[in-house]
């Protein structure tokens, strides 16, 4: 019997500052539009989405400040690396998130992209900013954690 380990996932770029600049209240799987180009450029892992965040634009939810670098083989096709990109969801889902942007002050903010069955998603997180007391509350529990561990190592 031929057992899969791999679910189909090959995550391409994490955003590890969100989740200690946010709390995460719901997470979202989305299609990007690409050109040829980018999607080259994505599967070599040239790809950087820390910076980058989601809005609303004309009733479509919108990638901005992600950089995917130009493919050195396009030449003349080329794309622009900061390009805004337009992010796949229904009608139904842009509608609840733009319901929540404007009522609640959330913001969209992109946590990891990765091949899906060979195609490229990425997964946004509807997130509430932090403040600095509940950054330093996060790295001290960390940090206790990480000592708890060390004893439990020494002593056994």
């Amino acid at each position: 019997m031929n057992n899969k380990t791999n679910s189909g996932l090959k995550i391409i770029c994490l955003n590890r500052k969100a989740s200690f600049n946010f709390f995460f209240e719901e997470l979202i799987e989305a299609g990007i539009v690409l050109k040829g180009s980018e999607i080259k450029s994505i599967r070599d892992g040239k790809v950087n989405i820390s910076d980058s965040y989601a809005v609303e634009k004309n009733g479509e939810i919108v990638l901005i400040n992600s950089h995917i670098a130009a493919f050195k083989q396009a030449s003349y096709s080329n794309h622009n690396p900061m390009d805004e990109r337009k992010l796949l969801l229904n009608r139904k889902e842009i509608n609840k998130l733009i319901g929540k942007l404007q009522r609640d002050g959330l913001t969209l903010v992109p946590t990891k992209m990765y091949f899906k069955k060979g195609k490229a998603k990425i997964e946004i997180a509807v997130a509430k900013g932090k403040k600095q007391f509940d950054k330093r509350a996060t790295k001290k529990n960390r940090d206790w954690n990480r000592e708890k561990a060390r004893h439990i190592r020494k002593s056994s």
